[in-house]
């Protein structure tokens, strides 16, 4: 928390939000500004709404902070950034950005709320580095709904590509270095994201459609035309990483195309070993040849954002917001990104002080977490709930008490 400390001018916001990280961390069932202020003592949730409402201070200067830490304590030199979305299911109109649209969450168009992520993947583990929140053409053309929900009269509508080459544009600006971008067919199928790469001299492996159109010396074919001449011996079984069953092999295979500007160009190409199913990837070098196994590392780092977000979602309630306004919005995400981030670092600095034995899986977050609210949560805060519920808390449990005794006088 030492970290963004000195974004907040006054005490009581500190120490506050100080508690409501804790609380993202918490072994709460539910998360939100109601059940994060019981738990933390306090009489009633004003104060964790105001925190995310009203209070002074800038979400991202904080958002700032949690990249710059994630950089320094997870930093490689080949790391990937990793853009993708999410949707949170919503319901009502008022929520920021909120339209029925689809989203992988649900795996159906929904009444949702999308937001784009990028994600710093190291071979030391990753956490999400910055955040934008996805507001579609039915609010940008509606000033006055924009105003309402925190975003200002002239916001502009952007695309999830556009987003993404924000988020990567403000990271190098930041004196920060990423070898690699990668990311789904939403963003490989951008020209405008491609060339955006390339000019700042940044290598990337991505997604593209089956009948993406490439240039080959031979002239130009859509991807999946291109795979069918692909001879038997050119294919490779390689890893893309390991997952929850182990290495995750597929065969590779790897496809030059012809560019008149500086670096290098290939389309990567991958077949399922049981199903045969091909998926295809757009790739970028600035050095003039990049090894299949480089590519295919690239290509299997875009899967750390799902775990992102099964993670963050799950260990520090990304998605548990109960929020309206754009403000509460992205201060609520950057703080679990916080939160997410310190689990992310403790593992990696675990891992590197006491790697696990042969016949022992590596601690995971979810094993850090446990262990961070058995160590440092219950003993700190489980007296605030033995020795001092809150008013709040007791106007509750009065209530429940007089119900019970109403509902046993009238079965007697």
């Amino acid at each position: 928390m030492a970290q963004i400390a000195g974004r907040f001018a006054r005490v009581e916001p500190r120490r506050r939000v100080g508690r409501l990280v804790l609380g993202l961390l918490s072994d709460l069932p539910r998360k939100n500004c109601w059940t994060i202020a019981e738990w933390a003592g306090e009489s009633t949730p004003d104060g964790m709404q105001h925190l995310l409402g009203r209070a002074k201070w800038d979400a991202d200067q904080v958002r700032d902070d949690v990249r710059a830490y994630v950089v320094e304590h997870l930093r490689d030199d080949q790391a990937v950034l990793v853009v993708d979305e999410t949707g949170d299911v919503k319901k009502g109109t008022d929520t920021v950005g909120v339209q029925r649209q689809y989203t992988g969450t649900a795996g159906r168009i929904e009444n949702a709320q999308v937001a784009v992520y990028l994600v710093y993947a190291g071979r030391r583990g990753h956490a999400a580095v910055d955040r934008e929140l996805y507001v579609p053409r039915s609010w940008t053309s509606d000033p006055d709904r924009c105003r309402a929900a925190g975003l200002g009269d002239k916001t502009e509508f952007a695309t999830k590509p556009q987003l993404a080459a924000r988020m990567v544009t403000r990271f190098l600006d930041a004196g920060h270095r990423a070898a690699w971008v990668a990311g789904d067919e939403v963003y490989g199928g951008n020209p405008t994201l491609r060339a955006a790469l390339e000019e700042r001299g940044t290598g990337y492996v991505l997604a593209v459609a089956c009948s993406h159109e490439v240039t080959t010396g031979a002239g130009k074919f859509r991807a999946d035309t291109l795979a069918r001449k692909v001879p038997k011996r050119a294919w490779q079984k390689l890893s893309a990483g390991s997952g929850a069953k182990g290495h995750r092999f597929y065969d590779w295979a790897v496809i030059d195309l012809t560019d008149p500007r500086p670096g290098s160009r290939q389309l990567l190409i991958r077949r399922n070993r049981s199903t045969g199913e091909l998926a295809y990837y757009r790739c970028y070098s600035p050095a003039a040849a990049v090894l299949l196994t480089t590519l295919v590392r690239v290509a299997g780092s875009r899967w750390r954002v799902e775990e992102f977000f099964q993670s963050g979602k799950g260990l520090a309630a990304l998605d548990e917001h109960q929020v309206r306004r754009y403000p509460s919005w992205s201060r609520w995400v950057t703080l679990a990104m916080l939160a997410h981030a310190f689990l992310a670092v403790v593992r990696a600095n675990e891992h590197d002080r006491d790697p696990a034995p042969d016949a022992l899986i590596p601690l995971t977050c979810n094993e850090i977490q446990r262990l961070f609210i058995t160590l440092v949560i219950r003993p700190a805060f489980d007296p605030v709930h033995r020795l001092g519920w809150s008013d709040w808390r007791r106007r509750h449990q009065a209530r429940s008490q007089t119900s019970h005794y109403r509902r046993q006088a009238a079965r007697t």
